[in-house]
């Protein structure tokens, strides 16, 4: 008896640069496992793509002619909680790693990384989990313990907790300090306290390290 092979994994391409979303369409092809479905150019059209052609994964770009990305993601995932979504992004903001999680996305990958990373993660993308691109995976991280709290996961403050959830939503210092009524100054030495309990170097690093220790928790929708 002929052992059954699994059907591939169909994708639909998000993307306004042609070329791009051509020769990410080929490469997809050339895999036996997936399969390019089409290409859509802007949020409404990936929207009604997604509805007519209900393809297992979307890729996604961050930036479209009529709105962005994460609007797009949230009403296909609204409308089809099983379509995973993984998005692509031209700039490492801080901000995009929440948008996305929050959008219903599985992943967040720079646009200029690897094809290898980028199949990876088509073919292991899993509600379950959110991958983000390697080069964020420059702080290091170890195991917590079994209470939470360890070298991987420092106990932070509450206002250390407040300020790090502002910072994930790509929140500048002044206004952090702003809306939890105090002085930039204050808010700085909050940041730098972060950054050391976190291992991290810049405000990006400490967000992505912070979501993979489960010290931030995305907002759900309204």
């Amino acid at each position: 008896m002929a052992a059954h092979t699994a059907a591939p994994t169909r994708v639909l391409v998000v993307d306004d640069h042609v070329t791009f979303a051509e020769l990410l369409a080929d490469a997809l092809d050339r895999e036996p496992d997936l399969v390019s479905v089409g290409h859509a150019v802007s949020v409404a059209e990936s929207v009604e793509m997604s509805r007519r052609l209900t393809p297992d994964l979307v890729v996604m770009d961050v930036q479209l002619p009529d709105g962005d990305g994460f609007v797009a993601t949230r009403r296909i995932t609204d409308r089809s909680p099983a379509t995973r979504v993984v998005m692509l992004t031209a700039q490492a903001d801080v901000s995009h790693l929440t948008r996305a999680r929050l959008a219903g996305a599985c992943g967040l990958l720079l646009k200029d990384g690897s094809l290898a990373h980028l199949l990876l993660t088509l073919r292991t993308a899993t509600h379950e989990g959110f991958r983000h691109d390697p080069s964020w995976d420059s702080v290091g991280a170890t195991t917590p313990g079994p209470d939470g709290v360890g070298p991987g996961r420092p106990a932070l403050t509450r206002r250390e907790r407040e300020v790090l959830t502002l910072l994930a939503e790509g929140r500048e210092v002044r206004d952090i300090a702003a809306t939890l009524g105090v002085t930039p100054a204050t808010c700085r030495g909050y940041v730098k306290s972060l950054l050391v309990k976190l291992d991290a170097h810049s405000q990006l690093q400490a967000v992505v390290a912070a979501w993979r220790l489960g010290l931030l928790t995305p907002r759900t929708h309204d």
